[in-house]
């Protein structure tokens, strides 16, 4: 990996995975910052900021064939827990904004998000279907604890029993407990815990707000001591950095009662590339360009692969390798044994309209 691919070294911001804004591929004009300014400011910190958004419908409609559905729902926009791999990163660009600190730190709230929901159930042209939660940021970053508009939009989902599927990597989805109980008992929720890696300190460094691992294998636990469908997805898996954890992780996740697991291969589009490699070098300068290299074996020589079916696992000898060792592990540990019956659409009821909103 020639040394020129890494982004100049900045310094680290308090609480942040990018270190900088890189450019929008977008915008014609753009500011940079100059270095020996930000050296003069040591773990400077970057408050968060939350600005409304005025949508006018809450779901997202993809027709991509390697992913299980259609509609997803994003109550917001950018994520404060600064994956610094986040796939999600480039859409802040459609913003006008950068894949970098903005991304973590300027969230876009979706207030009127359950009664967008609710309009979108009563409608008679909704066809009951499974929605993901989320299916672009998290649905549970630290903002949701205050907002609450992902409990909200629950109540929605459970009023209409329209099926549900969240994926988070946040252990404040056992606040709604009470909710997804409710919801399971028709069939209408499955949730799903994102693990990358075991170790606190790469945990701090690589996806600084998120809940701890071990916090999230107990909500694991307790979800499904609730009686709730619940899954780990190991993801992403990082070759040369989180492959070799993909047992361990299994491992706990079995130990806790899990019958369901995936694995999601990283990837890294348009300027999370540039994020990535200024991040591996600021943190493993020792090995950056090997990781990288590993990568690129699973990737055709480059660092991402838009195509769909490969963009999730990858191609190559390494690729293969990483997918055979999920296959052992799920047979050690019992997992996919039992195929999942899914959720049903069958309980979903249109609430009695009133007068008005009939003309």
């Amino acid at each position: 990996m020639e040394g020129n691919l890494f982004t100049p070294s900045l310094p680290l911001i308090k609480g942040r995975a990018a270190t900088h804004n890189p450019v929008n591929r977008f915008e014609p004009l753009a500011l940079e910052a100059d270095p020996d300014w930000l050296e003069q400011e040591p773990g400077r910190e970057i408050k968060t900021q939350f600005f409304r958004d005025q949508t006018r419908d809450i779901l997202s409609k993809n027709d991509s064939p390697d992913i299980p559905f259609t509609y997803s729902i994003n109550p917001y926009r950018g994520c404060e827990h600064g994956c610094i791999y986040c796939y999600a990163r480039p859409t802040h660009e459609y913003l006008g904004l950068s894949s970098g600190i903005d991304f973590e730190t300027k969230i876009i709230v979706k207030p009127d998000a359950p009664k967008l929901l609710e309009k979108r159930f009563k409608s008679r042209n909704w066809v009951p279907q499974v929605i993901a939660f989320s299916g672009n940021t998290d649905c549970y970053q630290p903002v949701e604890k205050q907002l609450e508009l992902t409990r909200k939009c629950l109540e929605v989902f459970l009023k209409f029993r329209n099926p549900v599927g969240i994926i988070t990597k946040n252990a404040l989805i056992l606040r709604d407990l009470d909710l997804l109980q409710e919801l399971a008992k028709y069939d209408l929720v499955a949730t799903t815990l994102s693990i990358t890696t075991l170790d606190n300190s790469l945990c701090r460094k690589m996806e600084p707000r998120t809940s701890a691992p071990l916090k999230r294998l107990d909500a694991l636990e307790k979800l499904v001591a609730a009686g709730i469908p619940a899954s780990v997805n190991v993801a992403p898996v990082i070759p040369g950095l989180t492959d070799h954890e993909m047992p361990e992780i299994l491992k706990e996740a079995a130990k806790r009662g899990v019958k369901g697991a995936a694995y999601i291969l990283m990837r890294l589009p348009h300027a999370v590339k540039e994020l990535f490699l200024a991040w591996a070098e600021k943190h493993f300068p020792d090995r950056a360009n090997k990781m990288l290299h590993f990568v690129q074996e699973t990737r055709a020589g480059a660092l991402n692969d838009p195509c769909f079916g490969s963009r999730m696992r990858g191609e190559g000898v390494r690729a293969d390798t990483i997918e055979k060792l999920f296959k052992v592990c799920c047979q050690k540990y019992g997992f996919n044994r039992q195929r999942f019956s899914g959720l049903t659409t069958e309980h979903f009821r249109r609430t009695e309209m009133s007068q008005g909103e009939l003309f």
